[in-house]
């Protein structure tokens, strides 16, 4: 057993020469001791010191031992509590157990080997104690920050964790906001979050679709017009800067918007000013601005269809969704939520997915991602009558011929995961680059955040999967602390 350093044990006995042996006996650079004559005295000590053992006699003038335990039980109750007593009467050891609360007791004369052997087992269960109640503590934090659900997002992936936590940190500042992702993946929803949970929230969120509005409009839309500005503009008419004041501008597939009109939205970015349509009127208003693209923003401006300084002025907080294939469990979770709303609009009974209903699900690729995957089972409540959702309505709905492979369970292991069997991983003829390293520490963390919601937080099952003791595990995520 590994010798515990540091800590403190305090011995109270009304007989100085007891103490001064228990003292002798426990001498050792392992411990603190200190030594108390009685029970208000040993009170005095407790009040200034951290003590992890105490050793009382029994019988004692002014207080006695189980008084002194009891008053340790309720004001100091990580202490571990041990009795000295001379008497082995069994109804005077119970009350000692039910009143005091002792770990343990002694039998006076001692045995010094006994004594130290006691000593070093109640402080094994000091740490224990402690380490538990810490871990307890950590992990109801680390539930507490664990979301399965954020805004109108539904998932607890660890992607998605760290899409809340940004959103999270964007949210209440000024500053511009740039999305990227594949088509489907949330980025409204991610705008709608941040606009949200943001000092605007009480004004307009405006959001433009730059794809769906033709080039010639899109300058009226975003500006608004004056009447007369152009064949059919019969009225004044607000355009999204001006409804946007105090509020959000979106921006939604800002690629797709004509080069020309990207330096005007460049200008207004940087002044805050706009002219409408047909107008020689400068404005002002105060506009926040998140825009979001389905494209590599770096190869949009090397193709030309996305201005670099617009991309730079823009791009002070970035925001990356993932792809739905790319989120571990959520495409269940996401389905679940769908079956049980559109259940409810069609009037139908659903109760769940089949067993390889569920495996498809998880093993799919999902190009379209959760846009894809709402209308699939919005498609499959229509098509079917309940109450399960069986594998051969969604791959009807799919368009998919019969494989086994997509109901085999996933390979959760990373691509360049070592070998389980002992054997060195070859080593990479790609050219190293330094950009891609991580740090040991994330990548251990990551380690262990995976493990965790591998084992829905069972922190003794994530030990054995990660090969390390429940108190190691303890002892890093102690460590993430702020």
């Amino acid at each position: 057993m590994d010798k515990i350093t540091g800590l403190n044990i305090l011995l109270v006995d009304d007989e100085p020469h007891i103490l001064r042996s228990l003292s002798r006996a426990l001498r050792s650079d392992q411990y603190h001791i200190h030594t108390a004559e009685g029970g208000p005295a040993a009170l005095e000590i407790l009040a200034n010191e951290s003590i992890d053992v105490v050793v009382t006699d029994k019988n004692m003038p002014e207080m006695t031992g189980n008084e002194l335990l009891a008053i340790i039980a309720e004001q100091y109750p990580d202490t571990i509590r041990i009795m000295l007593t001379a008497f082995t009467e069994q109804a005077a050891l119970i009350d000692a157990i039910n009143q005091g609360k002792v770990w343990g007791y002694m039998q006076k004369p001692w045995d010094n080997d006994n004594l130290r052997i006691t000593i070093e087992q109640a402080l094994q269960t000091k740490m224990l104690i402690a380490e538990r109640n810490m871990l307890r503590a950590s992990l109801k934090r680390y539930k507490r920050e664990h979301r399965s659900q954020f805004q109108r997002f539904i998932g607890g992936s660890l992607a998605m964790q760290v899409v809340y936590k940004c959103i999270d940190k964007a949210a209440p500042s000024r500053a511009n906001v740039f999305i990227t992702g594949p088509s489907g993946t949330g980025k409204e929803l991610a705008a709608e979050a941040i606009h949200n949970l943001s000092p605007r929230h009480n004004n307009e969120l405006v959001c433009i679709n730059c794809a769906a509005i033709p080039s010639e409009l899109m300058e009226s839309e975003i500006f608004g017009h004056i009447k007369g500005a152009f064949s059919g503009a019969t009225n004044n008419r607000d355009g999204a800067a001006t409804l946007a004041d105090g509020g959000t501008l979106f921006l939604d597939e800002i690629g797709e918007m004509d080069m020309a009109l990207q330096a005007k939205i460049l200008r207004f970015i940087q002044t805050g000013t706009f002219q409408r349509v047909g107008s020689g009127k400068v404005e002002k208003v105060d506009v926040r601005f998140v825009c979001a693209t389905n494209r590599n923003p770096l190869e949009a401006i090397e193709q030309q269809l996305l201005r670099e300084d617009l991309f730079y002025r823009l791009n002070v907080i970035a925001i990356d969704m993932p792809a739905l294939s790319d989120r571990d469990e959520d495409p269940l979770q996401i389905a679940l939520f769908y079956l049980n709303k559109f259940s409810e609009m069609e009037n139908k009974l659903f109760v769940g997915f089949s067993k390889r209903a569920e495996q498809l699900i998880l093993n799919y690729a999902w190009p379209g991602n959760v846009r894809q995957l709402e209308n699939l089972i919005h498609s499959a409540v229509v098509m079917s009558d309940g109450p399960m959702v069986s594998e051969e309505t969604l791959m009807q709905q799919l368009h998919l011929k019969p494989s086994e492979e997509l109901f085999k369970p996933k390979d959760k292991s990373p691509a360049n995961a070592m070998p389980t069997n002992g054997a060195t991983p070859s080593m990479s003829t790609a050219t190293p680059d330094a950009s891609n390293i991580v740090p040991l520490s994330e990548v251990e963390r990551f380690a262990i955040e995976q493990a965790l919601l591998v084992c829905e937080d069972n922190v003794v099952k994530a030990a054995g999967l990660l090969e390390v003791s429940p108190s190691t595990l303890y002892r890093k995520i102690q460590k993430w602390e702020p």
